[in-house]
Order: structure tokens, then sequence, then C-alpha cells
């Protein structure tokens, strides 16, 4: 068997998030994703190129766009013999699609990969219900004027009610942020630490902002700029004016609109190549995407519905030989506040890591200076497909801004799920 090959990742690309129904209201994944995509075919020059594969996905997507991946990267400018895979876990759906591809590259089967995802609420599908789409599928079918009136039998106006798009967890009913209310209830988070981390990711991502950090990683796109959900001069005497946004009846809800993150809309691309690839091309090489792990839990049972990152990262660490003291920068998706301080201290927890990880010693402490100092999603916003492309865009360029060996990065997923990933300085 040939040698397992190193994973390049030489750029990325992505357009600004914008929360929802603000800047693309007019907009929908293929063109926010086409976008994004495009953005890396100019950076890299990469018009007309056959690249290996492109993975993408949207969480909330069309039935129009059954071959979203594949469209957009036409539209991208690609060369019609890139292929294009459609890939969904929710708000780790591009991440996983880079360890996939990863994958590809490390054994051989590709050269070259670009993974991605685009969300948007505003464009939501909506749908009627089950009897309504049956009486349509029916009337589809119907041949003569008899079948047709019988589609129709018993109908009432209240089938024609639509059924919007929902966040709740399919075995719980309860919706992400309610299930974080339970977490943070579970490990006492209190509201204030909740507003200060949110706070922080806002400053650090207004910052990168200004230092231009963000110049060469976000393309404009339908008139929109930058991230709209950047708010560098807010404080924490705002933020605790809010109200409890999921828990508004017990007079103990500590997760608000601003230590969560708002409904966005946007899209997200890295360019992963092998050495030579890039090389042949005259391209760069930030960093190396080295290793990933996907992790679940039991949600449903009480194990905490974003708890799951804390398993892959744990299992993970453990097949690299790698702690917590190997890790120079942690990119840890903040899906809530709350959510990303449940995971610092369950990795400092001993019964948590004897119990659940299965860990003789804890992973420990993180030093806080090292936790997404460029901001995150609490700042940026939350594609939920877009995200992960985002932070692995984002991390292979920090490695090298920062002049920094290794960087971890979490991302927690709907359904009891969360991705990670090892990624590794070129140079």
């Amino acid at each position: 068997m040939a040698e397992l090959r190193r994973v390049a990742i030489v750029g990325s690309a992505r357009i600004p998030f914008a929360r929802a129904y603000t800047g693309y209201a007019e907009e929908g994944n293929l063109t926010m994703l086409g976008a994004a995509l495009g953005g890396l075919v100019e950076k890299f020059n990469l018009k007309g190129e056959a690249i290996g594969e492109v993975m993408a996905g949207a969480v909330l997507a069309h039935s129009r766009d059954f071959n979203l991946a594949r469209e957009a990267s036409l539209d991208a400018g690609l060369s019609p013999r890139t292929p294009g895979t459609n890939v969904q876990i929710a708000c780790g759906t591009s991440l996983q699609a880079a360890l996939a591809l990863g994958a590809k590259i490390a054994t051989g089967e590709i050269e070259s990969g670009i993974a991605a995802g685009s969300d948007t609420v505003s464009d939501s599908p909506v749908v009627f219900g089950n009897k309504f789409q049956h009486r349509a599928i029916a009337l589809s079918r119907a041949r003569t004027t008899g079948e047709k009136f019988k589609a129709f039998k018993g109908f009432s106006f209240g089938e024609l009610a639509p059924v919007a798009p929902s966040t709740q967890e399919p075995r719980t009913g309860l919706s992400m942020g309610q299930h974080c209310e339970l977490m943070a209830r579970t490990w006492e988070i209190s509201r204030e630490d909740q507003d200060h981390l949110a706070l922080k990711s806002h400053l650090n991502a207004a910052r990168a902002y200004d230092e231009g950090f963000h110049d060469d990683l976000v393309v404009p796109f339908a008139g929109v700029l930058k991230d709209n959900n950047v708010r560098g001069a807010t404080s924490l005497e705002k933020m605790a004016a809010m109200k409890p946004a999921f828990d508004k009846a017990s007079g103990k809800g500590t997760l608000t609109a601003a230590n969560s993150t708002p409904l966005t809309d946007g899209a997200a691309s890295v360019l992963l190549a092998s050495e030579d690839w890039a090389k042949a091309r005259g391209l760069p090489v930030l960093a190396y995407l080295t290793m990933g792990q996907v992790g679940a839990n039991d949600f449903a049972h009480g194990d905490g519905l974003l708890m799951a990152p804390t398993l892959a990262v744990s299992d993970m660490l453990r097949r690299a030989g790698l702690g917590f003291a190997d890790i120079d920068l942690f990119e840890i998706h903040e899906a809530f506040a709350a959510q990303v301080l449940c995971t610092l201290k369950a990795w400092r927890d001993p019964v948590y890591n004897r119990d659940v990880l299965g860990r003789d010693e804890v992973l420990g402490e993180i030093d806080p200076a090292k936790i997404n100092i460029k901001g995150s999603s609490l700042a940026y916003g939350h594609p939920f497909a877009a995200t992960g492309a985002r932070i692995l865009g984002l991390t292979a360029k920090l490695l090298q801004t920062e002049q920094k060996r290794r960087a971890l990065i979490s991302v927690c997923t709907a359904g009891g799920m969360g991705v990670a990933a090892l990624v590794e300085r070129a140079g």
C-alpha cells in the first residue's frame, strides 16, 4: 500500500455572512455557494480547471437544489469534468466534507478537492403538510376527471397551511437553544459568563476586520461587503438588557439573542490538494489537515445535545498521542456561548473524563488566550453548513500569521454529533 500523502490547505474564500432577511433576502443556496466557489476560482486562477471533487452541502435546502455541489461548481467556472458531491451533517457539513476529501487526497484517489457549504434561512423551503402533499401527488397521477375529483375527496382548506422548517430535534421536540439551556443548568454556566464570552467574540472579530485579516478571505456578494453581525461597539451592559430567548417562562433562562448565534445566510469554501498539485500550479500551502474525528452521543437521554465534540476531540487526541498542551490555537464553534463553556468545563471535570471520555487523567484547562482569537460564530454568524469551511480557512491562515504550529477545530452539530480536526502549519 502506498504511503499516505500530506493534505495541503491551499486557501479559502467565502462570501460575507449576513443575518437572515437582510443582505441575502433575494438569494438562495445555489447563488451563494456559486459566489463562494467563484471567489476561490478567481483567487487561485482555477477557471476551467478540473478539480478532483467538490464536496458541499446545505442543511436548509430546496428540492430543486438536489445537485447543489455540481451546479455551483459549474456556475463558478470550474471544468465540467469536476464531480460534485452533496453532503450534510448539520453544522459540521463543510468540515466533514474537508475530512472526506482529505482522505481521498491522502490515499491518491484525487489530487485536489474543494470543501464547501451554504445555508440560507431567508430562502428556507416551505412545504405543505403530508395530507395535502399526498393529494398533490395523486392529482399529478390522475388520468381522468373522476380520478382528479377523487384526489380532493374530503379536502379542507386547513391542509393548505404551510409547514415551515423547524430546528426542533425530532427525538425530543426541543430546539437547539432549549437543549443548550438544559446543558447550561447541568454544568452551572452563568448568564454573566456567557455574555463575557460573547462580548470577547465580537471584540476579537471587529479587531480582525480592523487589522485587515479578512481582506483576502471574504469576497463581496450581492452588495454585502463584510459580515453584518459583528458588533464591535457592543457592551456587557447592552447584553445584560437582553431577555431570555429560549426559556421565557421559568425565570431561569440564561441564553439570549446576544449570547447565541443569530439565524444567518452565507457560504464558504476551502481548497485542499496534494503538495505536488499545489506546487505544479505555483499555489501556496498554508497548512496541513492532519487528522479528524466525528463523534456522537445519546442526547435524547441526557448526554447533552451539543456535547458530542468533547468525545470527538478526546478520541482524536488519543489517536494522535497529543494533549491540550500540544495545541497552540483552539477554534471552537460558538453555536451558543453556553455550549463552549459547557465543553470547556467538561474537559476539565474528572468525573466526566473518567465516565464519559474513558480517561484516567483529565484533558484539562485551555488557556482562554488560545481560543477563538479572531472571534467566532457568535460574532460572524452561523450559516449552518458553511461554518466548518469558514473555520478551517481561517485556521489555516491564522497558523501562518501567528506562526503557530498546531490548531484544533471543534464543531458541534444537531443530532448530538460533533466534528473535530487537527491542522498544522506548513513551513
